[in-house]
């Protein structure tokens, strides 16, 4: 299955072979990451990094990742400070930046932006997040996390248990991860949100329709015994006004009390990022970080192979990344982050 000259927009695009060959070439990338080698695959190749909407982790994720293969990076950052702002057309953008680059990641604040773009490049085009729409790049990662952090304690994807917490209508990482776990079997989903914020119909029928089981509820306590909580933050950004926000900020705090009373021993804790640490808001307590089960930042690591990945695909030189490879001269001390 190749990838090769392909656009990754959405998480309908895969399957769970193509899934699996991913996460096949993700794991192949972890020595780069982690500085143990480095490889020039990549040299001369220039990624056109377009983020149209504030973002810090997933911009400089796939900037990152196309450095650690060699490759350079020209970014446009703010939808101000882009011809954009002066009336041109996502196709007409598209064209011309196309012919400055090898391969785009591109972020925009509206639905089906990414898609539209894509349309007029002439090169791979990579949704790093539309609206509210999807985060493909982000549902591989987090399912990527998930896979791993099961295998370390013998469980699989199958069958697992997990609870869905916080804003589920505008957030897009749970969109598309919940998508994905349609491909896998026997999963029981807890969504736990404000009923004002409820995951959209259209995610709920698809979950539906794989045959998985669903429970809903707007409360925390007595739902958190699952082996992975998902967490996420209140998308102030999505909403008509700050004040409109605010009515749900800081409903469903997790810290290492409600953790003790309401998890299990063994529950992985993820969040995409940023959680909002801000005391009214507080989602993820600081007193969870030295928990071994918070695996934010592993998951936050994870997303630097998985673009690594997608990029080598769909460029096609994932068979040649070791061919192009050398010795890091530099000190270094970037081993994957591991329980504390």
């Amino acid at each position: 299955m190749s990838f090769k000259g392909q656009h990754i927009l959405s998480v309908s695009q895969f399957d769970r072979d193509r899934i699996q060959q991913v996460f096949q070439v993700a794991r192949s990338m972890e020595p780069y990451a982690s500085r143990q080698k480095r490889t020039k695959v990549l040299d001369g190749a220039i990624l056109g990094n377009l983020f149209f909407e504030p973002s810090t982790r997933t911009r400089v994720s796939f900037g990152c990742a196309f450095n650690l293969l060699g490759g350079e990076v020209r970014e446009t950052t703010g939808m101000e400070s882009s011809a954009l702002a002066k009336g041109e057309s996502l196709y007409d953008t598209a064209r011309v930046l196309s012919s400055y680059s090898d391969v785009i990641a591109m972020r925009h604040p509206q639905s089906g932006s990414v898609a539209e773009f894509a349309e007029g490049s002439r090169v791979p085009v990579l949704n790093g997040g539309d609206g509210a729409n999807e985060h493909p790049t982000q549902a591989l990662l987090d399912l990527f996390t998930i896979e791993k952090e099961l295998a370390a304690s013998g469980q699989s994807i199958d069958g697992m248990h997990i609870a869905m917490v916080g804003d589920l209508k505008f957030g897009r990482t749970v969109h598309s991860l919940a998508k994905l776990l349609c491909l896998y079997k026997n999963i029981r989903f807890t969504l736990i949100s404000p009923t004002e914020l409820a995951m959209p119909d259209s995610v709920v029928s698809a979950i539906e329709n794989a045959g998985h089981s669903i429970e809903f509820s707007d409360a925390l306590e007595g739902k958190l015994a699952a082996d992975i909580v998902y967490q996420t933050r209140v998308q102030e950004e999505r909403f008509a006004s700050k004040d409109e926000a605010n009515l749900y900020r800081g409903k469903f705090r997790l810290n290492q009390d409600i953790y003790t009373k309401h998890c299990k021993s063994n529950t992985v804790i993820m969040h995409p990022l940023p959680r909002d640490s801000r005391l009214d808001a507080n989602e993820l307590d600081n007193d969870l970080n030295l928990n071994p089960n918070l695996a934010i930042f592993r998951q936050a690591d994870n997303g630097v192979v998985i673009r690594m990945a997608l990029f080598a695909l769909t460029l096609g030189v994932e068979h040649l990344v070791t061919r192009y490879e050398c010795d890091v001269p530099w000190y270094s001390n970037k081993s994957s982050l591991s329980p504390l």
